[in-house]
C-alpha cells in the first residue's frame, strides 16, 4: 500500500482517523510505501512553513522511517498516460498526484488517501481511505 502525502501529514499532525488508520495498517501487516513525489511535497512544505525546523524534524523522521517507491521511467510513463487521459477528458488534476498514481498502478499498489477529489478520477487506480 502506497501512502500519499495527505496521510503522512496527517499521520504528523497525529490526526485520530490517521493514528487509527496507522495501527489498523500495522494490524493487518501491509507493506508500506511512500513515492519520490510524495518526499518532494513533504520538503516543499518544510521550506514553506513558518516552523522549517519543527517541520524538518518530522518529514526527516518519516522519510527515513518509511520505504520509498522511485518515480522510474516505468512509473513516468503510467503517470503520462494517467495525465493525458485525464486532461483530455477535461478533468485534469496536479502533475504530482499523476506521478504517485503512476506509481501505485505501476507497482500494482492501492493507494491510501483523502483526495478523493482527484484519486477517483483514475480509472483502475485502487484506493483505500481513512
Amino acid at each position: 500500500m502506497i501512502l500519499d502525502t495527505t496521510f503522512i501529514i496527517d499521520l504528523m499532525d497525529q490526526l485520530p482517523s490517521a493514528v487509527r488508520k496507522q495501527e489498523e495498517l500495522r494490524q493487518r501487516r501491509e507493506n508500506l510505501y511512500i513515492t519520490t513525489p510524495t518526499v518532494m511535497e513533504l520538503w516543499s512544505g518544510v521550506v514553506q512553513s513558518s516552523r522549517p525546523e519543527q517541520e524538518k524534524r518530522k518529514v526527516v523522521e518519516v522519510v527515513e522511517s518509511q520505504l520509498i517507491l522511485d518515480f522510474d521511467k516505468a512509473s513516468a510513463e503510467e503517470a503520462g498516460k494517467i495525465d493525458g487521459t485525464l486532461y483530455k477528458e477535461g478533468v485534469p488534476i496536479e502533475p504530482t498526484d499523476c506521478m504517485i498514481a503512476g506509481i501505485a498502478q505501476y507497482h500494482q499498489e492501492i493507494l491510501l488517501t483523502k483526495n478523493l477529489k482527484h484519486f477517483t478520477r483514475i480509472k483502475g487506480l485502487g484506493i483505500e481511505t481513512y
